[in-house]
């Protein structure tokens, strides 16, 4: 009989796993919904900051936010949709949104230059300091 209470009051034998198993379980969730949120950044982030870029690599980047963006697909657990529903975010809004802003900023639009030669610059004969005292402007030397 004694043998029977000596196993009652030995420890039980437990992996660190199976310990922290039983707390981790709640945040689980918490930590899906945070990668879910990183992701979602990342494609509005590499959607912004590429979307008029020139370069391929940059291309590459804002086609691929924007096919990720764009798609309806559900059967992927992170596609824009599911996760824009488990954040409880209208996925729809956030597309117009996007789609609004990249409009705004629209094509890059490139100045050129107009090159003067130096004999046609109009030239003044005026200097801050004379300005101050009050003489007039001279006139554009000819």
């Amino acid at each position: 009989m004694a043998d029977r209470f000596v196993n009652l009051f030995e420890p039980d034998t437990l992996l660190p796993a199976q310990f922290f198993a039983a707390f981790s379980r709640e945040s689980t969730v918490v930590r899906e919904r945070k990668l879910m949120l990183a992701v979602l950044q990342d494609a509005v982030e590499c959607y912004q900051k590429y979307a008029l870029a020139r370069d391929p690599r940059g291309r590459l980047l804002f086609e691929d936010a924007n096919e990720w963006i764009s798609s309806g697909e559900r059967e992927w657990p992170f596609s824009y949709e599911n996760i824009c529903d488990v954040l409880g975010l209208n996925h729809e809004y956030i597309r117009r949104g996007l789609s609004k802003w990249r409009q705004q900023k629209g094509p890059i639009r490139h100045t050129v230059a107009k090159i003067v030669s130096v004999l046609d610059r109009p030239v003044l004969h005026t200097t801050p300091a004379a300005a101050s005292v009050g003489e007039p402007p001279l006139q554009q030397a000819s």
